[in-house]
């Protein structure tokens, strides 16, 4: 018989090896590893970031084997996962890849049992590689936010990303060093057990839940639970993939169900890093190419918050949605949403990172009287770009100041990979923004010695050694 797709990708999890990874695959995975761990690190402070700390304490026992990342303590694995999925997500800074957010909860299980385990650098990449080739393969297959047909933009009644929960399994799985039938037995264990997709109600429901559109710690335990069960003797459904009527698609409620885009050149194309995005700023997604076209006009003239008149902003098309029309802004949670407020606080020009959280900015009288000063439509060509290039987030900005208007246009946020120079994040671009990022929180030597060990990765005998670099030491004001 026909292997199952659950069958398909549990041998493209044990067939994974680092030696037969393209050499775009390993770098972007090395980035996706060093930039999550910067958003980590920036969140140790943030309402979200301390209680998934303190809950992940709760669950980790005393001292354990793996590190909470920024922190400086360890915990059991799961404590740890937890926690640090957490603190990726908290600034909505973390890496974005379809099906939306993927890193959250794909790597914190991965980076806590490769530091238990001793695995090395390599198996730590090739866990991580997989775990976001899946779940952007998995993500192409469904329903998709920036969906269109018939020339409107029509998102999906239902919608989340539980679907990484098979990445996440996997790269847990990949870890541990087990063989394709126990795989197949976990990837079937954790679509059965995949958390609900709750993200259209977070969009219609403002202000939205702090927990956000699924929270990183529970799907990083579905995963662990399912790795475990399938290594404890348990069988899993391999059929959830295949049986769009009563399987995972039923389960996700996605209209849409391709399922060769899952196994189509499985293991020989690496599709991912073509899609691979990073974010530049602490706000999501829809508001980046707006951003990056009101910071050239404000640097540029050197306008200053308090001459703008007005802001009028052209926007993505499915953003007409109470979680992003919101101007009710009671926690800093709600900053990372609201068009309205994000463009007041991106017009003051702070350094993007941590400080757009401060409380003392985003509830700030001059964020919160400029935010009355913005307004919003939908822009008039959003489908047509889209529909040209997925890539596409079209903006157009106008800024009324000192009796004039000033314009702005893009088409793509930096940070994504489009077919436009200077889009894209460089490297050192990257880099700069984890230092930025772990400023204050671990030593520069200590953030120095991240980075060194992630460009040498895939020869670290230890992933363990990482790890050990986000441990707090020798920092005024932080504990550890």
């Amino acid at each position: 018989m026909p292997k199952t797709i659950i069958e398909d990708l549990a041998d493209f999890t044990v067939g994974t090896r680092i030696e037969d990874l393209p050499a775009d695959v390993i770098q972007e995975t090395k980035l996706i590893i060093l930039d999550s761990i910067g958003c980590a690190l920036a969140s140790t402070e943030q309402p979200k970031g301390r209680a998934g700390i303190e809950y992940g304490r709760t669950i980790g026992g005393g001292a354990g084997t793996a590190t909470i990342i920024g922190f400086g303590e360890r915990v059991s694995i799961f404590g740890a996962a937890f926690a640090n999925g957490e603190l990726i997500n908290t600034l909505d800074m973390d890496p974005v890849l379809p099906p939306g957010h993927v890193c959250p909860y794909v790597l914190p299980g991965a980076l806590a049992l490769a530091e238990q385990e001793g695995a090395s650098g390599a198996t730590l990449i090739e866990a991580v590689a997989l775990a976001h080739e899946m779940s952007y393969r998995i993500g192409k297959a469904m329903d998709y936010l920036r969906d269109t047909k018939d020339g409107k933009v029509t998102p999906p009644e239902i919608y989340g990303y539980s679907s990484t929960v098979f990445g996440a399994t996997a790269a847990i799985l990949k870890i541990f060093g087990a063989d394709a039938g126990t795989v197949s037995h976990g990837l079937g264990i954790a679509g059965s057990i995949a958390p609900v997709q709750s993200q259209a109600a977070w969009f219609q429901h403002a202000p939205s839940s702090t927990i956000k559109y699924l929270q990183a710690g529970v799907l990083v335990q579905a995963a662990f639970n399912a790795a475990y069960m399938a290594r404890l003797g348990h069988r899993g459904d391999r059929l959830l993939l295949d049986d769009r009527t009563y399987g995972f698609p039923r389960f996700i409620g996605t209209s849409r169900w391709e399922p060769h885009v899952i196994t189509d050149a499985l293991g020989t194309e690496w599709r991912f890093p073509a899609e691979q995005a990073y974010k530049p700023y602490p706000h999501c997604r829809i508001l980046h190419a707006l951003l990056d076209a009101m910071t050239d006009i404000l640097e540029a003239e050197d306008i200053q918050p308090a001459e703008i008149d007005h802001i009028r902003a052209y926007v993505e098309g499915f953003v007409e949605q109470p979680v992003w029309l919101n101007r009710d802004i009671t926690h800093v949670h709600d900053a990372q949403f609201s068009i309205a407020h994000g463009l007041a606080v991106g017009a003051h020009r702070i350094k993007p990172g941590k400080d757009w959280m401060d409380p003392s900015l985003v509830f700030g009288e001059s964020v919160m009287s400029l935010m009355e000063k913005v307004s919003h439509e939908v822009h008039p060509d959003y489908v047509k770009l889209i529909e040209g290039n997925a890539a596409s987030r079209p903006a157009i900005i106008e800024i009324s100041a000192r009796g004039q208007t000033f314009r702005g246009e893009r088409r793509y946020p930096r940070g994504s990979k489009a077919p436009e120079a200077g889009i894209a994040l460089t490297v050192d671009e990257l880099i700069a923004k984890f230092h930025h990022n772990a400023d204050g929180v671990i030593s520069r030597k200590q953030a120095e010695a991240v980075v060194a060990c992630i460009e040498r990765l895939e020869s670290c005998e230890d992933a363990g050694t990482l790890m050990e670099s986000t441990i707090p030491r020798n920092v005024v004001g932080v504990a550890g």
